[in-house]
């Protein structure tokens, strides 16, 4: 059985402009997320791609060799290129399995393949934030509690302006009284996609063990059940003569 093959996609940008957020990630949000799904998954074949390599790291090619991405954005959504943002959109659809973390909900790649604004309200208050599993047999919540919580995040509030989702994994509640449906999966084409919501870059969420326990389960859990080729003209499609019609 071959290598599960994994890209950990970060913008890469806050950790080079606030000191505090490069504390907390000194090599990158990305390589935090990427050292808990090589901790849990020791066979899987880890890589991480930034906003500031050519073509984002994620070429034609790469994306090719890819079973599942993950993706984290904040400040520059805007400097993702169309073409990126096409590229895994099909890649998606092919089968390529996306995990959408935190402020990425206004990621081109999300947006599109949502089809929706996916907007919501939010908050900097330093919160408590209770995750309650909706779906204890969920592959995602395999080896969960019937809940977890986080010190300190930033809040997101509904309504979250998103499709229905197929499947609720948590649901989140926070001290101010808001909750927030924030793990939910859909099916895009043969592609699976899950959106996790904690990840505030000024708290050292991805080094929760809970956390990183509920990402690799979800890139197992994302992983290709095969494969939807682009389709056109058959090549086996013939040319049909124009039937002979009885002179009047």
């Amino acid at each position: 059985m071959s290598s599960l093959r994994v890209v950990v996609w970060g913008e890469n940008v806050h950790e080079h402009k606030n000191p505090k957020v490069g504390a907390i990630y000194p090599k990158g949000m990305h390589a935090a997320i990427a050292e808990g799904i090589r901790e849990r998954i020791p066979g899987a074949i880890v890589a991480t791609a930034t906003l500031q390599e050519p073509e984002h790291g994620l070429s034609e090619e790469r994306l090719a060799k890819t079973d599942v991405l993950t993706w984290w954005g904040h400040l520059a959504h805007d400097q993702v290129s169309d073409a990126v943002a096409d590229r895994v959109q099909r890649r998606v659809l092919e089968g390529m399995g996306l995990i959408v973390l935190h402020s990425a909900h206004y990621s081109k790649v999300f947006r599109r393949l949502m089809g929706t604004t996916c907007s919501l309200h939010w908050r900097e208050a330093d919160d408590k934030e209770r995750l309650w599993v909706c779906n204890p047999g969920h592959p995602i919540a395999s080896g969960l509690g019937p809940q977890f919580e986080l010190p300190a995040e930033e809040m997101y509030g509904e309504p979250f302006l998103v499709p229905p989702p197929e499947e609720q994994v948590f649901i989140s509640w926070f001290e101010g009284g808001e909750v927030f449906r924030s793990g939910c999966t859909w099916r895009r084409g043969n592609g699976r996609i899950f959106y996790f919501r904690p990840g505030h870059e000024t708290y050292p969420t991805y080094h929760n063990v809970t956390v990183r326990q509920v990402i690799a389960n979800a890139v197992r859990w994302a992983a290709p059940q095969g494969h939807w080729p682009e389709v056109g003209k058959s090549p086996n499609a013939r040319v049909h003569p124009e039937p002979i019609r009885p002179k009047p």
